[in-house]
């Protein structure tokens, strides 16, 4: 593995160009200073006229075997296939000496996630997850508010990741086949986990709920999730599919004030339509701040509008290109989601045999 010199890039491999590759981790694997996305691995004939287009100068490969062939010319490889994937292929990865990013979530167990973490140390390579959701606007204004202690104690956290998608999409996402490790439970479980155990310390009893609401679904698609943390806080998490009218994306209760916040981070729609990292990236407009304030709803005016900082996605490959140079930690370690799948492997029993569980 090289590690690049001053001046020259780090080549990337990215395994995978779905919605994960194509969407976030090549546009902004692009957008980073200091990392050149070399090759794209793909064995869809039209997923690869996609990269072409959007990557003129991309290197194409029908799979990561062809990828891990030439692994002396690559710096670092990015898995963004699917979850079933993640294991094996950073396993391959660190095998073949090459620092490795995995989409979320890491794996479909703590223990295998631990596994990695320990063999990424064994052989001084980074490991990093990407939970991109750590960047959102309203979690990055969140943190600000909570490091100013602006809400007092904090209480209780509600955080709702909802949509309204009564109709399947149909793919591996929606499998009920545990080997897929799909539903709400990993997809937007692992960012909204994620999320409460960085803000709020370490979990020790879960209680879930989780259903399978729309008809020929096989995944969970609306699940609850309660976790009292370790320092006393509470937090009541939502992931769902089914969900006719959204609540908030963040209530946040102190002794002093709450924090409400509404609608998602901008930057997953702009990556979509094809907008890349510029000025102005990751603002919303000031309708769309939140409010902080005590003894009325934000709703009918209550409370005073918080600016909501700009979302960073770009801020995660910078680490992780900073890390690679010595320049700095890299973001999202294993051993974080290792935690973050704890919990998710409670919330499964919990939902399973109607109990809470202890940490």
């Amino acid at each position: 593995m090289t590690t690049g010199t001053t001046g020259t890039p780090l080549r990337v491999g990215l395994i995978g160009y779905g919605l994960a590759g194509s969407v976030f981790h090549a546009p902004l694997i692009s957008a980073t200073d200091g990392l050149a996305l070399d090759t794209v691995v793909t064995s869809n004939p039209e997923r690869q006229r996609q990269a072409r287009t959007e990557f003129p100068d991309v290197r194409l490969a029908a799979g990561p075997d062809e990828l891990f062939a030439r692994a002396d010319g690559l710096d670092l490889i990015v898995i963004a296939s699917p979850n079933k994937t993640h294991v094996p292929l950073a396993t391959a990865a660190l095998k073949a000496d090459l620092p490795v990013v995995v989409d979320k979530p890491l794996a479909g167990t703590a223990a295998e996630a631990r596994e990695l973490a320990a063999l990424a140390e064994q052989r001084g390579l980074l490991l990093s997850v990407f939970q991109n959701r750590r960047w959102d606007n309203d979690f990055l204004t969140l943190r600000g508010l909570l490091a100013e202690g602006a809400l007092g104690e904090v209480q209780r956290f509600e955080s709702r990741f909802e949509r309204w998608r009564p109709q399947l999409k149909g793919g591996w996402r929606e499998s009920g086949d545990p080997a897929e490790i799909g539903g709400l439970l990993y997809d937007l479980g692992s960012h909204i986990v994620d999320q409460a155990l960085v803000l709020f310390g370490p979990a020790t009893r879960v209680y879930a709920e989780s259903d399978v609401r729309r008809d020929a679904a096989e995944a969970d698609d609306d699940t609850f999730i309660a976790i009292t943390h370790a320092g006393g806080v509470r937090s009541h998490l939502y992931a769902s599919a089914t969900t006719a009218q959204l609540g908030p994306r963040f209530r946040v209760l102190g002794s002093r004030a709450g924090y409400v916040k509404y609608g998602l981070d901008p930057q997953e729609a702009a990556l979509r339509e094809g907008r890349r990292p510029g000025p102005g990236w990751g603002t919303e407009p000031e309708s769309l701040w939140g409010r902080i304030g005590s003894g009325q709803s934000p709703l009918t005016g209550g409370g005073t509008p918080v600016p909501t900082l700009p979302g960073d996605y770009p801020a995660y490959y910078a680490a992780v290109a900073g890390a690679l140079t010595g320049a700095g930690p890299h973001p999202v370690g294993a051993l974080a989601a290792a935690d973050a799948l704890d919990v998710l492997e409670a919330a499964r029993r919990s939902a399973r045999d109607g109990v809470a569980v202890t940490l």
